[in-house]
């Protein structure tokens, strides 16, 4: 049965109100019918003790103290909730009987228990009936036989029956419109979230559910939508991004590239003009290899910068590798490296994300600073934070370029150091980095001067 997400709601929640309704119904109809028996049960045992009492035991026979009784109108008239008694000997044979019965006589069932009620028929008519044993001395001398018209009480049962089975029937209907119309209302949250995810497409991923008021599964849905939507245009942004980088850096190595090959082929050369030619090209391919891995780790940076390395090592071991591994050019440059840890306690740090921040900060303190300087590395505690502080002599940066120092591909004054390689990527990818982590970055610099670089852990 293909159904509507409404129609199920609306029949499931039809079909367990149906079930509940049947139990609650039929429970009532058994409280009202064991009412009705007991009242009915009561009254008979009342009569039967009443009549009892004025019973005389005379040897084996059995008479009735005051016959003026049985002509009570309750005896003789069938029409007026009428009780009808009658008197056996012990053997069970008929002694005596009350007006109303007229030609008919109750029938004594020895299989019952005496003082017990059951169900029976008279004349066709069903009756309520008691048998109580007459004792003296304690053996039984007798019975009297009391019974009630069970008639009227059927028919309250049975109108009882038919008015539950009918309100039972038009209760279904209305409740599964009713049911219908409320969960109608209920998934209007989910066609607002059906028709906005429906606009959305790859040029027009900004738009957002708009969000319940309250704050039940409908809203814990739709925020999670969001969210997953957001995940979804950072990124197409970062594919965006890594496209737009990629096209714009290499474009222009490429072309270069692409010249000088065509200008090798035009005409036969010298050996060692092909050697030149060749070793160039293999620069431009380093150069552009070194540009590929950094946008690379960018947009890797940008997917995982809710990922925490958890491998923690000392923070002097990592500036430590790092020096040794530019070893090589600090030595072409004559630099002097100062290095002071003033912190008492072992300093750990995350091993990945630190040494991102600080192989860029500390590769540009090297690659950026003048020939026979001293390069400052300090590593101080403040307020619980482990401080480190990286500053060069080198040519420093102007004011107006210390705001885009992080964006990508940005280079300060970069015409004036042609010579000085480099694409701009460095220091985005060591504030990606850091904002992984949860580090800060901050930068001083005096154009000509020099620049400091403070990274707080």
């Amino acid at each position: 049965m293909n159904l509507s997400f409404r129609n199920r709601i609306a029949l499931h929640y039809m079909i367990a109100t149906a079930v509940i309704m049947v139990v609650a119904f039929i429970a009532v109809y058994f409280v009202v019918k064991e009412t009705v028996y007991q009242n009915l049960d009561d009254d008979l045992s009342f009569e039967a003790e009443r009549h009892t009492g004025e019973i005389i035991i005379v040897g084996d026979s059995i008479k009735v103290r005051n016959k003026r009784e049985w002509e009570e109108r309750e005896h003789r008239e069938v029409q007026v909730n009428p009780v009808f008694i009658q008197i056996l000997n012990k053997n069970g044979k008929f002694m005596d009987k009350s007006p109303n019965l007229k030609e008919e006589i109750l029938t004594f069932n020895p299989q019952q228990n005496y003082g017990g009620h059951f169900n029976e028929t008279l004349n066709s008519i069903a009756i309520r009936q008691v048998q109580v044993p007459i004792e003296e001395n304690g053996k039984i001398k007798g019975f009297i036989l009391a019974a009630m018209s069970l008639e009227s009480s059927k028919m309250v049962l049975l109108s009882l029956r038919n008015v539950l089975i009918v309100s039972y029937l038009f209760l279904l209907v209305g409740l599964y419109f009713m049911s219908r119309y409320l969960a109608g209302r209920g998934i209007i949250p989910v066609k607002i979230i059906t028709e906005t995810t429906k606009r959305i497409t790859k040029n027009n991923l900004n738009e957002r559910v708009v969000l319940p008021q309250n704050k039940d599964e409908l809203y814990e849905l739709s925020s999670g939508i969001n969210q997953l939507l957001q995940r979804i245009e950072s990124a197409i942004e970062r594919e965006r991004q890594f496209t737009s980088d990629a096209s714009h850096e290499l474009r222009t190595p490429l072309a270069t590239l692409k010249g000088t090959l065509e200008v090798l082929i035009r005409k036969p050369r010298e050996r060692t003009e092909y050697e030149d030619k060749i070793k160039f090209s293999l620069t431009e391919i380093d150069r552009m290899t070194a540009t590929l891995e950094q946008l690379l780790l960018l947009a890797r940076l940008d997917a995982n910068s809710n990922t925490v390395d958890e491998s923690l090592v000392p923070l002097t071991t990592i500036i430590d590798e790092i020096l040794t591994r530019r070893k090589k050019r600090i030595s072409e440059k004559d630099l002097t490296i100062d290095f002071h840890n003033d912190v008492a306690l072992e300093s750990l740090v995350p091993q990945y994300y630190s040494n991102l921040i600080l192989e860029n900060i500390i590769g540009n303190a090297i690659k950026y600073s003048k020939e026979n300087k001293t390069l400052h590395i300090t590593i101080t505690e403040t307020d619980s934070k482990i401080v480190c502080k990286v500053q060069d002599e080198g040519i420093g940066i102007k004011k107006e370029d210390l705001n885009n120092l992080f964006n990508h591909f940005f280079r300060s004054d970069a015409l004036n150091h042609r010579s000085i390689p480099g694409n701009g990527l460095g220091l985005s990818i060591a504030k990606k980095a850091a904002d992984a982590i949860n580090a800060e970055i901050h930068v001083e610099s005096e154009f000509g001067l020099g620049t400091t670089f403070t990274i707080k852990f």
